[in-house]
């Protein structure tokens, strides 16, 4: 690998519809949630449904692509991860990712 790269493809559904944030400047925000379910047979023989969570962030004019969104739909996104950490009232270490999205097709509403 010569060149290795940020850059993640899901295709699941919006869990959430999109909440948007307006800040000074006209800075935006967008977040949504995105799911999809994964299934695998176990080492007893059974099927086992899991699903697999994702929190999607837009910055500005990428909030366009998502102000139509709904709960529901089939959404194929395309982004970087994002990872921060952060300390609780507790003074616990925790760390926080999310996919930050560039670019987004609304496959089924």
């Amino acid at each position: 690998m010569k060149n290795p790269k940020n850059n993640i493809e899901l295709t699941g559904y919006a869990g959430t519809d999109p909440v948007i944030i307006d800040f000074a400047d006209n800075k935006k925000l967008a977040r949504v949630s995105l799911a999809f379910n994964e299934t695998y047979t176990n080492g007893e023989g059974e099927n086992v449904a899991n699903t697999m969570w994702f929190n999607l962030v837009f910055w500005n004019a990428n909030v366009k692509l998502v102000e139509t969104v709904k709960k529901g739909d089939l959404i194929s996104i395309e982004g970087k991860l994002s990872t921060q950490s952060y300390e609780t009232k507790n003074r616990e270490q925790r760390f926080s990712t999310e996919i930050i999205v560039h670019q987004v097709e609304i496959t089924e509403k």
